[in-house]
């Protein structure tokens, strides 16, 4: 698990950057809110408001990123006034509180500033509970989120914006057969049910620390789509918030509260929090404890009980999520998984019409978009079968056919990116064999995709024996006839089916 957050691949130190740039951003947002003269209370503020604005706006261009930050206000001022209005009244609290929590997940079905804009809220009003907010507080609180969100944007927009010489990621639209709409009302109920849970078990373990289980339910919902990645989310959170504890104490408890080595700290734990956010959740959730910790230390409130009572709020928080995802509208893992299948195997047909349409000449023929779209798509595949797949997933069945599955889509991958870097050479010559090729590919996707599927036995009959060649883009399309034609048993087969079954 340390290997793959530390060590994992990063592609053009992508995650790198993104680290080092979030603690210059942060600690610029700090440093100029201390330069304001706000208190230490709206510093942390505004540095939680930059770390959220450098987090979660992952619009796929940078004039969307800098116009969802710039919306980030919108979003996040009235909640954080509601918030502290109803600081003295515990019940208007609680239901404002839930509601928040249902329209921040409702909003995903607006893609990724819906989502943005729904995390900044949630996050506005557990803020104010985590630093007790009051109404006379605002105007500073205010000021300091403000002045934080243009010191994040200046550097993010402006002093380090390496997007700007990227491409721009492709971002697949939700499945047509799931339906976004639907998820997201599924997921809007789920969450208020499962934070309804987390406050009321939450405020039985403690009066002043209750929003910890919310938060907690919170975040287990953030990024998932289905109730398998829901609980192993959930499972990742309680473990990295376990980890983190005996971290944190040893680490901040010597510090005594101390301003440098505290803020040195924290840049640590905000680094680790970027750092490892994509390749491991669980170090993420240590970096953030660690992080917790270190802001309590500041503020003087910090002892091993609080840090206890962290991982118990964190616990029954993850457990209202899991209640939730099982009971309340489920989404199963298997139709999820299904639906990302089906456009990852349109998209490689796709891609494969491009490429032979390039190859025959045609001057705007371009794989290259499909191919990174089809990358992304990969990508939801993999997250989605991410429970299955799991060392610990008891369902041995269900966990060798997704192994299957995703091994057949990589090199289905494979072979996509080699035929449109054949495609991509001008030197390239047009064999009168690549329509026919071509054309027992989409056979093949529409036997996959479609409603009533065919037997594996079907499609491979209709796969002819391919003698030996030599034509790199033929060898190319035969390799992934025969991927496309072993998946037949796989996603033919019930999910619950033994491996032999899949064969």
């Amino acid at each position: 698990m340390l290997k793959r957050a530390f060590v994992a691949r990063d592609p053009g130190r992508l995650r790198l950057r993104a680290a080092c740039r979030a603690v210059l951003g942060i600690g610029l947002a700090v440093v100029v809110c201390g330069l304001a003269g706000h208190s230490l209370v709206a510093a942390i503020t505004g540095g939680l408001a930059a770390l959220l604005a450098l987090f979660t706006v992952l619009d796929p261009t940078v004039r969307g990123q800098a116009v969802t930050t710039a919306l980030l206000p919108a979003a996040g001022f009235p909640v954080l006034a509601l918030a502290a209005v109803l600081h003295d009244h515990p019940l208007a609290r609680d239901a404002a509180f839930l509601a928040v929590m249902g329209a921040g997940v409702y909003a995903r079905r607006w893609g990724p500033r819906g989502h943005s804009l729904g995390v900044f809220a949630f996050m506005a009003f557990f803020t104010t509970q985590f630093l007790h907010t009051l109404p006379r507080q605002l105007p500073e609180l205010y000021s300091a989120v403000a002045l934080s969100l243009l010191s994040a944007s200046a550097v993010r927009f402006g002093l380090w914006c390496y997007e700007r010489r990227l491409t721009a990621p492709a971002v697949p639209a939700p499945p047509g057969g799931t339906g976004l709409a639907r998820v997201t009302t599924r997921q809007a109920l789920q969450a208020t049910a499962g934070g309804a849970v987390a406050l009321m078990a939450g405020q039985l373990m403690s009066d002043q620390r209750w929003y910890w289980a919310v938060g907690a339910t919170w975040w287990v919902f953030v990024n998932t789509a289905s109730r398998g990645e829901t609980l192993v989310r959930g499972f990742r959170r309680v473990l990295g918030t376990l980890i983190g504890i005996p971290v944190g104490l040893a680490v901040v408890v010597p510090l005594h509260g101390a301003p440098v080595p505290t803020a040195l700290l924290v840049a640590a734990a905000v680094f680790g929090i970027f750092y490892t956010a994509a390749v491991s959740y669980t170090w993420m959730m240590l970096s953030v404890t660690v992080m917790a910790g270190a802001l309590y230390g500041s503020l003087g409130v910090l002892d091993p009980g609080l840090l206890a009572l962290r991982l118990g709020e964190t616990a029954v928080g993850a457990l209202g999520a899991m209640l939730a995802v099982l009971f309340v509208l489920p989404v199963t893992t298997h139709a999820t998984t299904d639906a990302w299948i089906q456009r990852a195997l349109r998209c490689v047909h796709a891609c494969t019409e491009e490429a032979a349409a390039r190859l025959s000449g045609s001057p705007t023929a371009d794989p290259a978009p499909r191919v990174a779209e089809l990358e992304a798509l990969l990508g939801r595949v993999r997250l989605s079968l991410a429970p299955l797949v799991h060392p610990l997933s008891p369902l041995r069945a269900r966990r060798a056919r997704a192994g299957h599955v995703l091994a057949l889509l990589d090199e289905c991958a494979r072979e996509v990116r080699g035929l449109a870097s054949v495609a991509a050479d001008p030197e390239a010559s047009h064999d009168a064999r690549l329509a026919a090729a071509c054309w027992r590919v989409e056979s093949a996707v529409e036997a996959l995709t479609a409603p009533e599927r065919p037997a594996r036995t079907a499609v491979a009959a209709a796969l002819p024996a391919h003698p030996a060649v030599t034509e790199p883009a033929l060898a190319h399309l035969h390799s992934l006839e025969r991927a496309l034609a072993e998946l037949a048993a796989p996603l033919h087969s019930p999910p619950g089916a033994p491996p032999a079954a899949t064969a």
